[in-house]
């Protein structure tokens, strides 16, 4: 009977193997065991310790009572989605259409609440952000992919254009998440080439029905080289400016705040002005989730109000990025010292090392003590959590679990 009810289920295949196997290495650990646990999603420091930026727990600790504890409005303050827009683009005086969400997460799903109907097929790259397959079950909708290109590799146009136009073709619109620059979990983004040859074929593709890019930005903040983030953006605000393709993004304070609990985020829509569609995002708000909490708006603010804050809130990233850059490149060493390929790293926390099968690997690896995400092609690393110090013993129980 139940399973009448919420036929969606049969289509998810098991728990989340991030929760699964995050739990296994947190039992191991406290059963006294030495672990590296791979698993994580969060920032944390060389001790295991959670990473919490001052910068913004200074301002969070001033927020005042009515910063906190009224209502948001149901489509969010207007002045937090202008502040979180200009975190990406400074200079745009409007963020178009938008409204606030619970997180990124919250974002993707009014995506496809608004710009599928279920049957209907999303396309993204593989390997992707495993929450991707549920926000596509619980709105009914298919999804399908094309191949983010390999370390050292161009994007396969061909194949990403074949697919994107058997989807428009079959459906008459086409919706496209690219979760770029600082791609999750390959830890990689586009080079210049392939970010423009990708926007001009959208272009094309625009010519025979709707086309939607939505950025999905998470790890912005994290990137070895900011300025190839800032190139990037420049090139998706053109591609936006000119209209032909609807520009979107996905935008969160989750991990650029160290807020992952606030749920702060928006989508928005910075160079549409179809107001049919704001009614449509707040709608989907009231009919979802009400609003989303007013602290985080409040706070993000302050933040841009304090040129203080700003500066200290730069110096933190600036810190975090050198070290994630460290414990990539030590990760990276210390596979080629064992005769595998590396870990090529750009950004974010992440690194997805290939692997014909992927859940048998996870599995020997938990034999010698190390955790991580088995995922369709490979197993993802998450160098948020990893010390440059363990790089050596994971390669080399990595080794020893491929040979086994």
């Amino acid at each position: 009977m139940l399973e009448q009810l919420i036929p969606s289920r049969r289509q998810f295949d098991g728990a989340d193997p991030i929760f699964t196997m995050n739990a296994a290495a947190q039992k191991a650990a406290a059963a006294g065991a030495s672990v590296i646990n791979a698993t994580m999603g969060a920032l944390l420091d060389d001790d295991g310790k959670f990473v919490v930026l001052d910068s913004v727990m200074a301002l969070y600790g001033q927020l005042t009572p009515m910063e906190i504890a009224p209502y948001a409005p149901i489509a969010g303050d207007p002045r937090f989605l202008l502040a979180l827009t200009q975190r990406h683009w400074p200079d745009l005086t409007s963020y178009g259409m938008g409204v606030a969400t619970p997180g990124g997460t919250g974002a993707l799903a009014l995506s496809l609440k608004n710009l599928l109907e279920p049957g209907m097929t999303l396309l993204t790259a593989a390997p992707y952000w495993s929450p991707y397959a549920t926000l596509a079950i619980e709105n009914r909708v298919a999804l399908d992919t094309v191949p983010y290109p390999q370390a050292g590799e161009s994007l396969d146009l061909d194949a990403w254009r074949a697919t994107a136009e058997r989807i428009l073709r079959a459906q008459g619109r086409l919706l496209l998440w690219l979760n770029d620059p600082c791609h999750n979990p390959t830890g990689r983004s586009l080079s210049t080439a392939d970010r423009r040859a990708l926007m001009a074929m959208l272009r094309e593709l625009s010519a025979h029905g709707p086309v939607t890019l939505l950025l999905d930005f998470a790890y912005l903040d994290y990137a070895r080289d900011p300025h190839t983030v800032t190139e990037a953006l420049a090139d998706y605000r053109a591609l936006g400016e000119e209209g032909r393709v609807l520009v979107g993004a996905c935008l969160s304070l989750s991990k650029a705040f160290t807020l992952y609990g606030a749920r702060a985020g928006a989508l928005v829509f910075p160079w549409c002005t179809e107001r049919a569609l704001f009614e449509a995002l707040s709608t989907s708000c009231r009919g979802t989730y009400s609003n989303c909490a007013r602290a985080p708006m409040s706070l993000l603010l302050r933040m841009q109000a304090d040129a203080a804050a700003q500066a200290a809130l730069a110096a933190e990233h600036a810190h975090w990025r050198t070290v994630l850059a460290t414990r990539a490149d030590a990760l990276d060493a210390a596979l080629r010292a064992e005769g595998l390929d590396g870990a090529a790293w750009d950004a974010g926390f992440f690194v997805t090392l290939p692997a014909d099968d992927a859940p048998a690997l996870a599995e020997r690896l938990t034999r010698e003590g190390v955790f991580v995400v088995p995922m369709h092609g490979g197993i993802r690393v998450g160098v948020c959590g990893v010390r440059a110090a363990d790089a050596p013993r994971f390669a080399a129980a990595l080794r020893a679990s491929r040979a086994g």
